[in-house]
């Protein structure tokens, strides 16, 4: 059976779903009919433009950019704060209507996804009828636009929809490359980034088709293994599956961009509390454990740096990727102010492993060293059990009265 996929996304998302809530709560006017962005706070470095407006597109005004530079270009420019809360919901409503058309939907982002469509074409006039219902009742519904793009596999489906918008359909099936996707130039082919793009033009391949009529074996001498992988791409190659359940994670982790150069280890330790907690949280929710940490820090250079500890046992508690954290901290930092912190647990698994007593083969030569450790190790293991517990209550309290019902004492550093 010939595949057939779309891949379903919201136009400029945030800011759609901000005004969608502020006319349902009574505002006269839509912000996406005036110069508007989702944006950060203009004092703070981390503000940029996450969302915009099509009118303020016309401005010249980027995603990613900071805000402060989208005010010199649009003085009238209006600007709103992001609220995730709502972003979540938004989402969840608008992968509910995708799960109704197809038995197969993979959310790739909070604002868009792919179905698998394949047979179902049969139940509709055409491909495009079923993705213009599908668009229909998400705008009449939820009140905010898609675009579609329909294709044979994900890659054709995802570039299809990429054409023009908002509120648009489009085809990209194989015998349309030729007309629709070779003539663009190469930076639009998914997967192909900034330094990529100005490589593969200092090497003379200026558009998709360029790459695509390109030898695959001169492209991977210079791009190695991505050489084959773009070269696939700009011929529309693809095989990859639409998946309605995820792979598990690689990693857990969250980092922070800080408002102000850090100088002091005081203060880096309560950030790390705050990333600890964070992870920590998430780990128990998924019922994960880790035994890898890492802590990143970027410097006020920009320069990255990282370290890591692989543990003897298993952990998701917050007092241990706390303390662990700050150790790999103190190891690593020579004293540059700071401008990023990070953290991140790897190597994970879904059962608990309590610390092992790696000093268990010195048992034969010394008995009471073996005896000592073993006692040392089951007074952690103890503690461990109480944080365990303790982060249980915690979690629960947070769940049925909010985030904010109880914070460790780290988190109010954040608020200053």
């Amino acid at each position: 059976m010939e595949r057939l996929i779309y891949h379903v996304d919201v136009n400029s998302a945030y800011l759609s779903w901000e005004a969608t809530e502020q006319l349902k709560n009574g505002a006269e006017v839509d912000i996406r009919t005036i110069p508007s962005i989702i944006g950060g706070d203009t004092t703070k470095r981390k503000g940029v433009v996450l969302a915009k407006s099509v009118p303020a597109k016309h401005f010249g005004i980027r995603t990613g950019e900071p805000v402060s530079d989208a005010l010199k270009k649009c003085p009238q420019l209006k600007s709103f704060r992001p609220d995730f809360a709502l972003y979540r919901k938004y989402s969840r409503a608008f992968i509910e209507v995708l799960k109704k058309y197809a038995p197969v939907v993979e959310q790739v982002s909070v604002d868009e996804a792919y179905l698998d469509m394949s047979g179902l074409h049969y139940f509709y006039k055409d491909s495009v009828e079923a993705a213009r219902i599908i668009q229909t009742e998400i705008r009449e519904t939820l009140g905010f636009t898609v675009n579609v793009g329909i294709s044979s596999n994900k890659l054709l489906a995802k570039m299809a929809s990429d054409f023009e918008k908002p509120d648009k359909i489009h085809t990209l099936f194989p015998d349309e490359i030729p007309k629709k996707m070779w003539p663009l130039p190469v930076r639009e082919l998914f997967f192909t980034g900034a330094a990529a793009t100005e490589k593969l033009n200092s090497l003379g391949i200026k558009t998709i088709g360029d790459l695509a009529k390109s030898d695959p074996v001169f492209l991977k001498s210079h791009f190695k293994s991505k050489g084959f992988v773009m070269w696939n791409y700009a011929n529309g190659i693809d095989e990859s599956p639409v998946k309605g359940t995820p792979d598990q994670p690689k990693g857990y982790g969250n980092s922070m961009t800080l408002e102000k150069d850090v100088t002091e280890y005081e203060e880096a330790a309560k950030i790390l509390m705050h990333l600890s907690e964070t992870v920590a949280r998430r780990l128990r929710k998924d019922h994960i454990y880790a035994q890898t940490i890492e802590v990143e820090i970027k410097d006020c250079h920009f320069r990255k740096t990282s370290h890591q500890t692989v543990l003897d046992y298993s952990t998701n508690t917050t007092d241990d990727l706390y303390t662990i954290s700050c150790r790999l901290f103190r190891e690593l930092w020579d004293g540059t102010p700071i401008r990023l912190l990070g953290v991140r647990c790897t190597k994970l698994m879904d059962e608990k492993i309590e610390e092992n007593d790696i000093l268990s083969s010195l048992s034969f030569w010394n008995q009471d060293v073996s005896e000592e450790n073993n006692c040392q190790k089951e007074n952690r293991n103890r503690d461990r059990h109480k944080m365990e517990k303790l982060d249980q209550a915690l979690d629960k309290i947070k769940e049925k009265y909010g985030d904010d019902a109880v914070r460790r004492a780290g988190a109010f550093f954040l608020e200053k």
